[in-house]
């Protein structure tokens, strides 16, 4: 046994009892000076951080991104630069309404966060498993969000919230519809695709830039539950998804997905019918294409799930030269809204955690704060410009401007703007088997919410097709639960306040 390592204290000193604790005597108090014993609870006090507000329960593993098709006519990020080149990456999958202690199996959108350790520094492309979201405007996110999470005076999820806020904003119709099929319920994490959802852009070496679309595709093959059977599944297994990750990848059978963009011309923006950067909304493959850009597949599980998956910190702001935002108004919410999260919940210098440091050099100016573990060389250059050859600005970095339209009409997410013809679509290639189960799905999601926010909610389906709001219709009338078992629906304070909502 002597080539087990030694058990020490944090500073290093080697601890000789852990098994009991310092006291006066035999029927002594415990000792204060006890500092191994205080060294313990203390840490253990210390050992939760706060959860995400969203997407707290997730699973992760690393993987390898190989290029199969190079876009070097779009961009000279050099992670897209020749065919073969492997970037590692980590994915994080989770849950997006329910706390760390969910259930895997339950009926909710999937978050779909990539962590690209590319040779020019760290990209995240931060997505769901859907390619569009409930909302275009990051004014109307911390609500939307509020109306997932517990009501503040039942502490329990209402679908009243839920319903009233998406009946008051048409343009969640989208979202709403893929929630409710069966793609709102994949049998595990392989089983679904992940998109960038919003619309990001592409530049080269010449300066030119192209607007794009991220999709992964599963080639594990499409599987849900229905919600009997994923009910089933919780009642004998919370952590099913992050099991099936586990061990597939344990045993060298990871999940793996084929990556393609959709590319549009920097001026098509100003050219087509629908609003390009409104993440409602997709952009037609019969317009724009799919193109085969690689194949990610994971291969490795974390050694440590707080360290590498908990602490693992997301946000679309980490981009590399040949990737750039674009005018979509919740992608620039996000580039500020999740990194600032991230330095609530971990701290100043997340980003030098092992889990979120790139493998390129890092060379900034970023000073002191808490965490601050490693000491800068040459503190001479703690500014700049300085004269003492600290790091200096790289221009050619410097993305190329913009040349979108100046139209504010056309890109104002309120004006002119149809939230029912892309739905309309989606609901019309739909089975008939898959819009039962949905008219079900959204019927069992209904129970105990006022009906004026049914029959509101009930219009839009209208509107989208007859057919639909028929279908919900009819699922409610067979479901026929209790009217007010949402408790928050009976409330005195949930009476309809005027048609104009409507």
């Amino acid at each position: 046994m002597t080539d087990r390592p030694m058990l020490t204290t944090t500073a290093g000193a080697p601890w000789p009892d852990n098994q009991n604790s310092e006291s006066a005597g035999a029927r002594g108090p415990v000792l204060i000076q006890d500092y191994q014993l205080i060294e313990k609870l203390a840490h253990q006090n210390r050992e939760r951080i706060p959860e995400r507000v969203v997407h707290a329960k997730g699973s992760g593993a690393y993987g390898t991104f190989t290029v199969t098709n190079d876009l070097a006519k779009y961009t000279r990020a050099k992670i897209f630069g020749e065919v073969g080149k492997k970037t590692e990456f980590l994915l994080r999958f989770s849950t997006v309404a329910g706390e760390r202690g969910a259930a895997d199996a339950e009926r909710d959108v999937r978050g779909f966060a990539v962590k690209f350790y590319t040779d020019e520094g760290n990209w995240d492309l931060v997505g769901n498993n859907t390619p569009v979201f409930f909302i275009r405007d990051p004014m109307k996110f911390p609500d939307f969000i509020r109306t997932q999470k517990r009501h503040p005076r039942s502490n329990m999820r209402s679908a009243t919230a839920m319903w009233d806020f998406w009946s008051n904003s048409p343009e969640s119709l989208h979202q709403v519809t893929i929630l409710f099929s069966d793609r709102g319920l994949p049998q595990g994490y392989g089983h679904m695709n992940g998109y960038g959802s919003h619309t990001y852009s592409l530049w080269n070496d010449a300066g030119e830039r192209y607007w794009v679309k991220f999709h992964f595709k599963t080639l594990d093959g499409h599987k849900y539950w229905t919600n009997d059977e994923g009910n089933a599944v919780i009642a004998v297994d919370r952590e099913s998804a992050q099991r099936d990750l586990f061990d597939k990848v344990e045993a060298g059978n990871g999940p793996s997905w084929r990556v393609c963009v959709q590319i549009m011309p920097e001026l098509d923006a100003d050219k087509t019918s629908y609003n390009p950067f409104d993440v409602t909304k997709v952009w037609p493959h019969g317009e724009y294409p799919l193109i085969e850009v690689g194949i990610a597949k994971l291969d490795r599980n974390p050694d440590h799930y707080f360290a590498e998956i908990e602490q693992a910190s997301f946000s679309p702001s980490n981009i590399v030269p040949g990737i750039g935002f674009s005018p979509d108004k919740m992608l620039q919410g996000r580039i500020f809204a999740y990194a600032d999260a991230h330095r609530y919940r971990i701290g100043t210098h997340y980003e030098a955690l092992p889990v979120n440091r790139p493998k390129s050099v890092v060379n900034t100016y970023h000073a002191d704060g808490s965490m601050r573990f490693d000491a800068p060389k040459g503190t001479d250059a703690y500014y700049e410009p300085n004269s003492f050859n600290g790091p200096f600005e790289v221009k050619s970095a410097q993305e190329p401007p913009l040349r979108i339209s100046g139209d504010a009409a056309r890109y104002d997410h309120r004006v002119g703007n149809d939230d029912y013809g892309q739905v309309r679509a989606l609901f019309r290639i739909l089975g008939a088997e898959q819009q039962q189960r949905m008219f079900g799905n959204i019927a069992a999601a209904m129970q105990g919410v006022p009906q004026f926010i049914v029959d509101r909610q009930l219009g839009h389906f209208a509107k989208v097709d007859p057919a639909y709001a028929a279908g919900v219709s009819a699922a409610l009338a067979k479901a026929a639960l209790p009217a007010n078992s949402d408790p928050v629906s009976a409330s005195d304070d949930m009476k309809p306040v005027a048609a104009a909502a409507e």
